[in-house]
């Protein structure tokens, strides 16, 4: 697994870890509104899914603000998910104007965070992270962001999902 720490402190995270050539694990969330989301709903596209620990921290609010500016000019599905509660995700998404990045809760199952091995154990919180899968479910690009308190590279991140079928 990852090696993460949160606030300087070592975390254990929780689920299988994700690498580069896998197949997309499937995954269950709620949007703001309560329906589900999975994978499958994306089926077809490129998509940059975008892990934070809570929409409204600093690093959180800046990675999904910078993923939905990088997202209008890319062909590309972008998700963010948190543990937060759906209510506050689309209180924040309507106060900060996001509009193409589509924010989903794991608090119900943590199905997405045991899939992708980010969900950590000591604080039920999602631990910092991008994965890039294309068209066909595989994953391009995979980044654990080792300090849950650091930004990601997301120049990394979108040079993958350009370079993703």
């Amino acid at each position: 697994m990852a090696n993460i720490t949160f606030k300087g402190n070592q975390v254990t995270l929780l689920g299988t870890e994700v690498k580069v050539g896998d197949q997309a694990p499937n995954f269950s969330v709620l949007a703001n509104d309560l329906s589900e989301v999975t994978l499958d709903n994306s089926k077809g596209q490129k998509r940059i899914i975008s892990v934070v620990p809570s929409i409204d921290t600093g690093v959180c609010d800046a990675q999904t603000r910078r993923f939905n500016e990088e997202a209008s000019n890319l062909n590309v599905k972008v998700l963010t998910v948190s543990m937060d509660l759906p209510f506050a995700q689309k209180r924040w998404c309507g106060a900060n104007g996001i509009e193409n990045v589509e924010v989903v809760s794991d608090h119900r199952d943590a199905s997405f965070g045991e899939a992708y091995g980010v969900l950590i154990k000591e604080l039920r919180l999602l631990a910092r992270a991008v994965f890039v899968i294309d068209s066909n479910d595989k994953v391009t690009y995979v980044e654990y962001v080792s300090e849950a308190t650091n930004h990601p590279n997301y120049e990394a991140a979108i040079e993958a999902i350009k370079a993703a079928e």
